[in-house]
């Protein structure tokens, strides 16, 4: 926490305002239309519900496709599962971890081939790390299929100067208490055109009629932000950059103070037009250069001197629920899954708590150096 956010919880306390929406739901509105430069916004109580109120929005029915990248959290599918429609899984590059454009577009022909034109895109920005969006981008308009930009974990990322979640037809933030600044649990819609931040609303509020009565000739969801939560939202916006910063720090004490193992890697910006806010510190571990060491032993020895460590996303393609639906892949992901290990990477960290860590890790490597 900031320190900033009991000034607006207070407030709201102070006049009563303990309700879904309000005052700070629209500050909390504005400010992230000021921190991205989005044209609209709407807060809601996550990312899943913004992009299965997107996927409502942009008209996706029960037997649809929609293409979703594989190595993410499963929040970014399970939504397509919502509206009965199908995933169709894309497998990652290399360079950023992300969908492959060339799998993409590989995609996209042959589900057209076989008669099912995807309703919609989802790409994904993994722990922070821009996708190569312009390409997604482009092949989605050649082929005119709107894209919802999974931002989740990529809020104050930047590609080309531009936020990450302002490329889509539709973008998507997350403030779970994970993320790089909470509201305990919440999200958020952004989009360039009023009218679908406009419906996320409607639908988000129960989808109520304009009546004097309550009467609805839809289906809504009750997705509203509460305004105690944008107030937490409100006072964490104000450290954005400090929390960047500090994960950027995070990436760049790992990343030198490990260089001398050539079996470990880190997930990179691949030039100068990634910026990330590298949300996770991430690696991979490569045991025929670590003399043996796996992922998975190193998770274990973190463990036993009580560092938490996780092994990277499981892909969604090797996913029990999702195993069935049909996935363009090269291996990449599966690769990174078996191999990848996640780092301790809080915006508090210490540098005692950071050298702890490392310490460990120098002992568990040069036993087999």
């Amino acid at each position: 926490m900031s320190g900033n956010e009991l000034d607006f919880i207070h407030d709201a306390f102070e006049k009563n305002h303990v309700f879904p929406l309000g005052p700070n739901v629209n500050g909390f509105e504005d400010d992230i239309k000021g921190i991205t430069g989005a044209s609209h916004c709407t807060c809601l109580v996550s990312g899943t519900s913004a992009i299965h109120l997107a996927l409502i929005i942009l008209g996706v029915h029960q037997g649809d496709e929609v293409i979703c990248s594989s190595f993410t959290f499963s929040a970014s599918a399970n939504p397509i599962v919502y509206q009965g429609a199908i995933p169709i899984f894309i497998d990652s590059e290399p360079g950023t971890w992300n969908l492959e454009p060339g799998l993409l577009e590989e995609a996209i022909a042959d589900r057209i081939r076989k008669g099912k034109k995807p309703k919609a895109i989802i790409p994904v920005h993994l722990y922070g790390m821009p996708c190569r969006i312009n390409e997604v981008m482009d092949i989605a308009r050649r082929y005119e299929i709107p894209v919802i930009e999974d931002a989740a974990e990529s809020f104050g990322s930047t590609f080309n100067e531009k936020h990450t979640g302002t490329f889509g037809d539709i973008g998507i933030y997350s403030f779970n208490g994970n993320k790089i600044i909470t509201t305990s649990g919440g999200g958020a819609m952004i989009s360039t055109q009023e009218a679908y931040c406009s419906k996320a609303f409607f639908l988000a509020t129960q989808a109520r009629d304009q009546a004097p009565h309550y009467q609805h000739s839809q289906i809504g969801y009750n997705y509203r932000m509460s305004n105690i939560s944008a107030g937490i939202g409100r006072g964490q916006i104000r450290v954005i950059e400090d929390r960047v910063r500090q994960r950027r720090e995070n990436w760049f004490f790992y990343r030198n103070a490990l260089s001398e193992f050539e079996g470990i890697r880190f997930q990179e910006e691949p030039d100068q037009r990634f910026f990330s806010n590298h949300w996770l510190t991430t690696i991979l571990v490569d045991p025929a250069k670590t003399g043996g060491i796996t992922r998975e032993h190193l998770r274990l020895e973190l463990e036993r001197h009580n560092i938490e460590s996780r092994p990277l996303w499981k892909p969604m393609h090797l996913q029990p629920v999702f195993k069935d639906y049909p996935a363009y892949t090269n291996g990449t992901s599966e690769s990174m899954f078996e191999i990848g290990l996640c780092l301790p990477s809080s915006s508090s960290l210490t540098d005692s708590e950071r050298n702890r860590l490392l310490d460990a890790i120098h002992g568990i490597l040069k036993t087999k150096k």
